[in-house]
Formats: C-alpha cells, structure tokens, sequence
C-alpha cells in the first residue's frame, strides 16, 4: 500500500502496491530500487541511487542515500547506498552515500540500527549486528558480524571492528577493535567477550585458546615480533589466529590494546 501523500519520483522502481508499504508523506526521489516486502514509515527520506533488498522496515523521520558530510565532496558525484534484507532501521537513523565516485555505503542483512544512528560516507557494515541508539560511525569505518554497539559510541574514521566484538556505551574509538573483545572508554580493550563467544557456538578448546591469545597481546603487552614468532610456532584455534592477524595486520591507525 503506498499512501496518496507519499511523493515517490519517477525513477524509483517499486514492486507492486501489495507487496509494499509507503506511510504518509515518505519521500522518495532518485534512482531507488526496493524490493518486496518493505515497510517505510512516515517522513522518511531516501534519495540518490539507493538499494534495497527484500524485508525491510525503515523508521520515521530515517535518512538514506543524502550527500556525504564532507567538504570536497561534490553532489553531481555518482554513488549509492546498498541495504540487504530483513534490516530494523529506526527512527531517525541516518545512511549518508559513498563519497567515493561510483562507490557505496554498504548495509548487510538482519541488522537492527537503533533511532539516531549514524552511519556516515562507505560505511560497511555487515550482518547480524546491533547498533544502539545515537551511535556515531564516521567514513569508512568497516564492522564486521554479530556486533554490538552500545549507545552514544563513537567511532573515526578509517577503522575496522573485528566480529563478535561487544562495546560500551558513551565509548570512542579511533584505533581498529580486534574481533571477540568487549572494549569500553577510549581505544581500551576489556576483555573476551564470553557471553558472545558461547551464544556463537565457539566451544570450550577454542575459547580456550583464544583466552591465551589474548593474555599475550594485551596482559603480556607482546611486541609485534613475538606475536608473529608466537603465532608461528604455538597450535592456536582458528578464533585465536584471528584475534592474532587483527594485531598483525592493523590498519594504519593501529589496534587498540
């Protein structure tokens, strides 16, 4: 059902009216295609070249596919927003476009981005992740699966957050998070996540042996030398190499510790 107030342009390309719902006075102008089974509530605005996939509900007053919040960008720019399936994208949220020509943010699937969450300019978010309310994540930033992302944390640009990986409220981040980690304050790693661990199905052994990667690089504080001759020479569980590469193989930002 798309109601008579909506304002839909005339490349936007819809499923059927049954297979559809556009609330009162959602806008919708732009090279938008959306797939079956969406929800977009009142006063939503998705514009530009967006994609969406099947099943997805978008909260009132959300924002998809605007100009990237940043000074050199131009707005005859080509790029896009690309969302995946089965996403909860609430009140407010906001999914700023690629600044990159021809590139886009990019939203995975069954994702539940809470009201006030902001993802900025080549976002890459992927699956199965919640992110709480008034989160801020800058351009670039890339997160990985099964994440969670307490309220009013913030993240720079140009970083990664490892899967699995759990974060305070209030925290910030301008430094990549390995994967399987709880992290808190500013650039600080707290610990494994445990609980995480168990509800993805990571048995006794390996967390066992993630436990001992992580005592080396953040207890013991290793140096990059020893991780690499320790990651060479000690048996690990596919979780600990992992954890290990993220510290291997940081961005040029570094990882917090």
């Amino acid at each position: 059902m798309i109601h008579p107030t909506a304002i839909i342009g005339p490349e936007v390309s819809l499923p059927g009216d049954s297979e559809i719902e556009i609330a009162p006075y959602a806008v919708l102008r732009g090279k938008i295609t959306i797939a079956p089974g969406n929800t977009i509530h009142p006063h939503v605005c998705i514009e530009g070249e967006v994609i969406l996939g099947e099943g997805n509900t978008i909260g009132h007053g959300a924002i998809i596919g605007t100009p990237p919040q940043d000074i050199s960008f131009h707005p005859s720019t080509p790029s896009a927003v690309h969302i995946g399936s089965r996403n909860t994208i609430r009140e407010y949220v906001t999914i700023h476009r690629s600044a990159s020509e021809n590139g886009a943010t990019t939203i995975g699937d069954d994702n539940f981005l809470m009201a006030g969450s902001h993802f900025g300019h080549d976002v890459k978010l992927g699956n199965s992740n919640i992110v709480a309310n008034n989160a801020l994540l800058a351009g670039h930033v890339e997160v990985a699966d099964h994440v969670f992302i307490g309220g009013g944390a913030v993240f720079h640009q140009f970083i990664r957050i490892g899967r699995n990986a759990m974060v305070r409220g209030n925290a910030g981040f301008s430094m990549d998070l390995p994967p399987f980690v709880t992290a808190a304050d500013i650039n600080h790693v707290a610990g494994l996540n445990i609980v995480g661990l168990r509800r993805a199905g990571i048995g006794p052994e390996n967390r066992l042996s993630l436990k001992r990667a992580f005592d080396l690089v953040i207890r013991q504080k290793a140096p990059i030398r020893e991780i690499e001759s320790r990651r060479a020479d000690t048996e690990w569980a596919p979780e600990a190499l992992e954890f290990l590469d993220a510290y291997l193989n940081g961005g040029k930002k570094g990882v917090c510790r």
